[in-house]
């Protein structure tokens, strides 16, 4: 069920109603109800994966907490890991590691026949799995004290407006959230309404028209030239970015209405001077999952520097992996890693002696060069398109370029966000401005927003 679809417009305020008429524990029950009808809605069959994962981890969790023997409680932490890692290995990575290896053993001149299954990859797996798996995890390290319900865990790893797309949340913000009785406040609900509205904005009316420029530029990379690939990547930046962040901003807003406190998963991350910086704005649940259960766990920073430039490579290439089962992630997560080495290498007081908005200007460029590598089909045309910015002659503009003028009240608002740090500058303008903005944004969403239903990019990962 896409946030952006008439489904959704009628399940959420009807279950919405239903919410506020139940206590505590029947919230529960009616929210665990209505996440699993939500993720149904996608392929019920996986929803198999969603309870078997919960069960396992459920049950680890208990047992380990419960053990001193440490040869048990690690035997259990193993089995968890491996019982999501497995599943997630096998749906999203499975047919990726065969047809790397066959092509591999086909270089070296040992020809063999790979075996391709049609594996459908169930929706949100790389999300949901990692907050169950940092669930256990935290047990294990005596961080977190395990659930008593098994319902109220389940309703942890499934709440549905961050099932799909996250923010990856952790058990120590979310569960006691669940857990506890919940109340909304007048200022809860004009935050989330305005998070909705935002996302919506965001959503139809940015990402889903700058698509059109992406989708043909990424389509058509043969045809372009210089400007026509510059329209194109600043497009695609700009899709990605308000495609993921109006999901987030949505999910927030809908929690917001439930009286639950879903993280801040971005945080203006154009703005970044520097790769750590961008990494610190960008999908911030992720980043600080891969810090906190990869990274640190590596080594991190100890060590000495050569071996702290290795836990960052480590990183960032299974950061690119879990993007996404191809070779074009593996090496946007390897650009990304060279990024966070060079800026290292460079030192801080270096760097700063840039003026800001240049420092602001150039990140951002290094992050356009990595969206080719993330967004092209292959590597072949990732290098393709890298070419075109040599192409100088007959200069002209991909269709409906004009389309990227959308971005400027986009990053109006970011701005205010940015140098005022605050999430919501729009709600302290007087009221009539804050009104005009809102018909206005709502209008946008009316009349030129694409309601098509098209799906969320990073329900793909």
């Amino acid at each position: 069920m896409l946030f952006n679809s008439l489904q959704f417009i009628i399940f959420f305020p009807v279950m919405l109603l239903l919410y506020h008429l139940l206590s505590h524990r029947w919230q529960n029950r009616q929210l665990l109800v209505a996440s699993y009808i939500f993720y149904a809605t996608w392929d019920a069959r996986f929803l198999f994966l969603i309870i078997g994962s919960t069960i396992v981890d459920f049950y680890c969790a208990r047992y380990i907490a419960r053990s001193n023997d440490p040869r048990i409680r690690k035997s259990l932490l193993l089995l968890s890991i491996s019982v999501n890692g497995g599943a997630l290995l096998f749906f999203k990575y499975f047919n990726f590691f065969v047809s790397s290896a066959t092509n591999l053993l086909d270089w070296i001149g040992l020809p063999t026949s790979s075996h391709v299954l049609q594996i459908v990859l169930p929706v949100g797996i790389s999300f949901y799995t990692f907050q169950t798996m940092c669930y256990t995890i935290d047990v294990y390290r005596g961080k977190l004290k395990p659930a008593t319900s098994l319902l109220d865990y389940a309703l942890y790893i499934s709440y549905f407006p961050q099932l799909v797309a996250g923010p990856i949340e952790r058990a120590t913000n979310l569960l006691p959230q669940i857990l506890n009785p919940r109340s909304v406040t007048p200022d809860a609900c004009f935050d989330g309404t305005y998070l909705i509205l935002w996302g919506f904005f965001k959503k139809v009316v940015v990402a889903d028209n700058l698509c059109r420029i992406a989708d043909w530029g990424f389509g058509n990379v043969g045809e372009l030239n210089t400007l026509s690939a510059l329209v194109t990547i600043y497009a695609f930046a700009w899709q990605i970015y308000c495609d993921f962040s109006g999901y987030t901003d949505i999910a927030r807003g809908c929690s917001k209405l439930l009286g639950i406190e879903l993280m801040l998963n971005f945080n203006v991350p154009y703005l970044s001077r520097n790769p750590s910086e961008f990494w610190k704005r960008w999908h911030i649940s992720l980043s600080s999952w891969f810090t906190d259960y990869v990274f640190i766990p590596l080594g991190g920073s100890r060590n000495g520097t050569w071996n702290s430039y290795r836990n960052i490579f480590i990183t960032m290439l299974l950061s690119g992996l879990w993007h996404g089962a191809a070779w074009t992630f593996v090496a946007w997560g390897a650009f990304h890693a060279a990024l966070l080495s060079i800026y290292r290498m460079i030192g801080t007081e270096r760097i700063n002696r840039l003026p800001g908005v240049v420092q602001t200007v150039l990140m951002f460029h290094l992050v356009c060069v990595g969206w080719v590598l993330f967004r092209a089909a292959s590597m072949a045309d990732a290098w393709l398109f890298a070419e075109t910015f040599f192409r100088w002659s007959v200069l002209s503009l991909p269709p409906k370029a004009y389309l990227l003028a959308l971005v400027f009240p986009l990053a109006a608002v970011e701005l205010l966000q940015y140098r005022n740090g605050d999430q919501f500058p729009v709600l302290r303008w007087p009221a009539p401005v804050r009104i005009v903005c809102y018909v206005g944004a709502y209008a946008a969403i009316m009349i030129i927003g694409r309601w098509d239903a098209t799906a969320f990019i990073y329900f793909q990962f």
